[in-house]
């Protein structure tokens, strides 16, 4: 059966903080569902409902601690009743995690259109030394009923091309990276997501957060490289499609009608060494279509 178009919000906004932050995520739902009645799915930056930025440096490691929780929290299950309420898939950036064994991630989280905490990725690469939480060890990618398979990306993994590269792998037609980027190299993370769409013919969906404490400039990226949209510094929503089958057409035909990447071996091609991780390229293994989702 073919799959339908997603149509995807990219939710640049400042962080929330306090005890109302669910009532003005609720809020703000409302407001851009108002604007954008199309949308699909929302997606909001990196630890959007625990913003610790108007604290003082030194005490913003100690405030995200305090406010780790699990994920079967009922915190967590009230951001399940607003994508309930609106009947959208909601993506509201990431939270801290606790575990039984009090480590804590940073962890993304995806609800279903009737509220099911569909998927929840742990941050694999940690912006190290800036950031306390540990890494997690499992990639996730997640389908999206009718329209594809979406890969899970937290901020810093895009600067890591094996994330990007396994998530394409297991299926994903489109990553949403999810971002907080305060810092002076937003410029390069935009080169990231456009080369991450290329080498990996994929989607991928960069949402910052935005002035006066994030950079902005969230950008959406097709399949080939192409910008799709991009935003400013200040708050705004980049509304975009992500279809599956342009996905099929372009590893099929090649980017710019030449490269067929995941075609790249054949199982007769020998094994590609991999030192660095101990491992290999196995041709045998190397396309998607080999996972099931292709």
């Amino acid at each position: 059966m073919p799959q339908r178009e997603l149509s995807v919000g990219l939710a640049q906004r400042a962080p929330l903080h306090g005890p109302n932050a669910l009532a003005r995520l609720h809020a703000d739902v409302e407001r851009t569902l108002a604007r954008h009645p199309e949308i699909d799915m929302l997606v909001y930056p990196e630890l959007h409902l625990q913003g610790v930025d108007h604290l003082p440096n030194d005490e913003q490691p100690a405030a995200l601690s305090l406010m780790a929780m699990p994920l079967d929290d009922p915190f967590v299950a009230r951001i399940g009743d607003v994508a309930a309420a609106f009947g959208i898939w909601l993506c509201p950036g990431s939270i801290g995690e606790s575990t039984s064994t009090d480590a804590q991630h940073n962890t993304q989280l995806l609800f279903s259109p009737d509220g099911t905490l569909a998927a929840s990725y742990r941050k694999m690469f940690p912006w190290r030394p800036f950031e306390p939480h540990l890494p997690g060890t499992e990639f996730v990618v997640a389908p999206i009923d009718g329209h594809g398979v979406l890969g899970l990306s937290n901020c810093y993994d895009a600067w890591f091309p094996e994330h990007s590269r396994h998530l394409a792998w297991m299926g994903a037609d489109a990553i949403i990276n999810i971002v907080k980027t305060t810092s002076q190299d937003r410029e390069q993370e935009l080169v990231l997501a456009r080369a991450n769409a290329i080498v990996n013919q994929v989607y991928m969906l960069s949402v910052n957060c935005a002035e006066p404490v994030g950079r902005g400039h969230s950008i959406a990226v097709g399949p080939e490289g192409q910008v799709l949209a991009e935003a400013g510094a200040g708050e705004d929503t980049l509304v975009v499609r992500v279809d599956s089958g342009q996905i099929q057409r372009v590893r099929a035909q090649g980017t710019a009608g030449t490269n067929r990447i995941w075609s790249q071996f054949t199982p007769e091609d020998a094994p590609i060494p991999l030192p660095l991780y101990g491992g290999r390229i196995d041709p045998e293994q190397w396309s998607p279509r080999y996972r099931g989702h292709n």
